[in-house]
């Protein structure tokens, strides 16, 4: 395995020596201009809908380790779906999601954002009380009802499944498909990282007046980067070799995609905050040390390259994680609410602080990702009314926008389909 590997690393970086494209890799993608229709129609989104968001396992963004003990639970508003679920840690430690829906008259269950139902979820409405696998154990003045049996009003079950501690759901009461199978080469590659010893540093949320695909694209590429992020990642990515290309590499699955970018440490220049905060604790600005790449997940900088900044891992439809080293990395999940409004939540994870300067240092980072991700949105809500001019009717993609193209292609299909 190991000689497959250094042979598969040694290949891939002779192709980026040579100027390799990596969209000519996959010609079903073409290399043509992408419409504009998916941004602007609400008839598409509709087929959005009903053909990937209510069809497809959807990253919740949320970890198991927020909902510790039995009873404790976690609600999740999903707008394009229609529904709230209430996502559950049972009795047997298992986490089940539900449909936030008392069975009685059909009012929200739990209105608050987390708790814990150890002895019970009631409803504020009637009373009706659940416990935490959903069934239906308190019924005040039961004996009024006529015909009826508790074990017919138990919570509506929905498919949830944990991979590497984030919780999935699918809307579709059969899944063609169980979790694992559709994360297919994903699970491989990311086997071994230490999600299980990151716990969530800080979590923002915006809403954004913009279609969720221009959310989503913002973060399936970094050809923004030395235009956008000139401060924290512009001279960073200066590739003096080939002034034109900063990716390592890329992997386009079945339904997902990878992109692995490119980072060269003697342009950084770190300001004194900067180097504290790599004195005292991992820093977002600091490169990961390059030494045991061998004890790597195969997935974490395949290349395996000295001049490694960080991977994209896209999970299709709606998350991302960007890994920054093997104790460090960020999620952005991306919901989509009308064809113009969408929600993005952003995250971080860190090491546990041990200390004070740890925790400064951390504090740091969480400012210093706030202030790129406002740059970030910064650009979303101008791209949406642009798009609404009727200006474009399409836009031309790049080779290092390729997974842009895939997603594309991906959702045309399933929509096709």
């Amino acid at each position: 395995m190991q000689d497959t590997v250094q042979d598969s690393v040694q290949d891939t970086l002779q192709a980026r020596a040579n100027g390799k494209r990596w969209t000519l890799d996959y010609p079903e993608l073409g290399t043509g201009p992408l419409p504009v229709t998916p941004y602007l129609s609400p008839e598409y989104f509709t087929q959005e809908r009903e053909k990937i968001f209510t069809r497809t396992w959807l990253c919740t963004g949320k970890r198991a380790e927020e909902i510790p003990q039995a009873g404790d639970y976690l609600v999740q508003n999903i707008e394009v779906g229609n529904t709230s679920l209430l996502l559950v840690r049972g009795k047997d430690g298992a986490v089940r999601g539900f449909h936030n829906v008392c069975k009685h008259r059909g009012n929200r269950l739990a209105w608050d954002g987390h708790g814990s139902c150890r002895s019970g979820l009631t409803c504020k409405f009637h009373g009706w009380t659940y416990a935490p696998d959903g069934r239906l154990v308190g019924v005040p003045e039961e004996d009024m009802f006529f015909d009826f049996d508790k074990r017919d009003y138990g919570l509506s079950p929905v498919a949830t499944d944990v991979w590497e501690g984030f919780i999935f759901i699918n809307l579709d009461p059969n899944p063609p498909e169980t979790l694992h199978q559709y994360l297919g080469e994903v699970v491989d590659l990311l086997r071994g990282y230490s999600f299980d010893r990151l716990p969530v540093s800080w979590s923002y949320t915006a809403e954004q007046k913009c279609n969720w695909r221009i959310l989503r694209d913002s973060q399936l590429e970094f050809y923004h980067g030395k235009s956008l992020h000139q401060r924290f990642a512009g001279s960073v990515m200066v590739n003096k070799q080939q002034p034109s290309c900063h990716v390592l590499d890329a992997k386009l699955f079945r339904r997902h995609s990878m992109m692995s970018f490119y980072g060269d440490r003697r342009n950084t220049q770190r300001t004194p905050m900067e180097l504290l905060a790599a004195q005292f604790g991992t820093s977002l600005k600091t490169f990961p040390s390059v030494r045991d790449m061998d004890r790597w997940p195969l997935g974490v900088n395949p290349t395996r390259s000295k001049q490694w900044f960080f991977d994209i891992y896209y999970i299709f439809p709606n998350f991302h994680m960007v890994i920054l080293s093997p104790f460090l990395y960020v999620t952005h999940t991306m919901w989509p609410v009308t064809v113009k409004r969408s929600i993005w939540n952003a995250r971080g994870y860190f090491p546990q602080p041990a200390t004070a300067a740890e925790s400064v240092t951390r504090e740091y980072n969480k400012c210093l990702a706030r202030d790129v991700w406002l740059e970030d949105g910064s650009t979303l809500e101008n791209t949406q009314r642009g798009i609404e001019t009727g200006i474009l009717t399409q836009y031309p993609v790049q080779d290092q926008e390729l997974l842009i193209r895939h997603a594309h292609k991906v959702a045309e299909d399933l929509i096709a389909g």
